[in-house]
């Protein structure tokens, strides 16, 4: 914490919540709410939004366009973390991990020949990259290391000689779909993204490729992937994301052992804390310089410019 300035710790889910806004110039925390029209009339000084996580799909865009308040997300604090998680699922997907696991426990040494286990390495695959912004990124050099081939689709490319120094190329996202071994999505939630993997999505999939999602579950449309997964229109899925979370008990995708789950969890670690609080005084103070801040979300970019 700064000095010069004083914290005031409130839980969002709380009516004491907008009481303690009153007086805030700044907020600093995960957008668990909408924090839309009552937060921004409770909080009349506020100047800042500044959220500790990536997304921002709860903001209430509207609302805080028309109180004029920039809104920013982390500026890439836990994207180390995520695109690790990432490279993580890929090989428990590929290598069955969470099954072999389960084998081992149970007291089944080495179930099944290795036709019917079916295990692969990421080693000369084709990664299909959604989204190349801060995670993507890192995924992209991360998987470099492990030899695979990267490609990736955005709604913004990067310049050729940007894509050269990654070690990426660029296709359309159908194209991508159609060629990728892996496909790993990185976008934030939007209108546009809301449902973005469907039947004829997974259909234009490889039969051998697998689904990694560690932004946001509505981007996948859940029952869609569980067809696509009980046909065998593709081979795995990992998820780091749902669409309601956490899921229901008996949930469909529960009981494919193709499926690796976690519970939202890619984000936040031990070393990261840190680096998302330094990340969000450090605009703080920019802000209260008079400087504009960094990492406001593009839907309010206006708003600094």
């Amino acid at each position: 914490m700064p000095a010069g300035y004083e914290l005031h710790v409130a839980d969002q889910g709380t009516p004491e919540f907008l009481d303690a806004v009153e007086d805030a110039e700044y907020f600093v925390g995960f957008a668990r709410t909408s924090l839309g029209s009552d937060f921004y009339r409770a909080a009349p000084r506020i100047k800042l939004v500044q959220l500790i996580s990536a997304g921002y799909d709860r903001v209430d865009i509207e609302a805080a366009r028309k109180a004029r308040v920039p809104v920013c997300n982390n500026g890439g604090a836990n994207a180390i973390a995520v695109a690790e998680h990432t490279l993580a699922l890929m090989l428990a997907v590929t290598k069955k991990l969470v099954w072999q696991h389960n084998n081992v426990v149970a007291g089944n040494w080495r179930v099944g020949d290795f036709a019917s286990t079916r295990l692969y390495e990421l080693h000369g695959k084709t990664l299909g990259i959604v989204g190349l912004g801060n995670i993507g990124k890192k995924v992209a050099r991360r998987a470099l290391g492990f030899d695979m081939r990267v490609q990736y689709y955005d709604i913004a490319r990067l310049a050729e000689d940007a894509e050269d120094a990654l070690g990426v190329r660029f296709v359309l996202f159908q194209e991508l779909l159609r060629t990728s071994d892996v496909v790993s999505l990185h976008v934030p939630l939007t209108d546009r993204t809301r449902r973005l993997m469907g039947d004829r999505e997974f259909a234009l999939m490889k039969p051998s490729a697998i689904l990694i999602n560690t932004c946001r579950g509505p981007v996948v449309d859940e029952p869609a992937l569980h067809r696509a997964l009980t046909t065998g229109t593709i081979a795995g899925a990992g998820l780091d994301v749902m669409l309601e979370e956490p899921p229901p008990a008996g949930h469909p995708l529960f009981a494919l052992p193709t499926v690796t789950l976690t519970p939202h969890m890619a984000g936040p670690t031990w070393d990261n804390w840190q680096r998302c609080f330094r990340n969000a005084f450090d605009n703080i103070q920019r802000v209260a310089a008079g400087d504009k801040p960094l990492w406001v979300i593009p839907e309010l970019g206006e708003l600094v410019r």
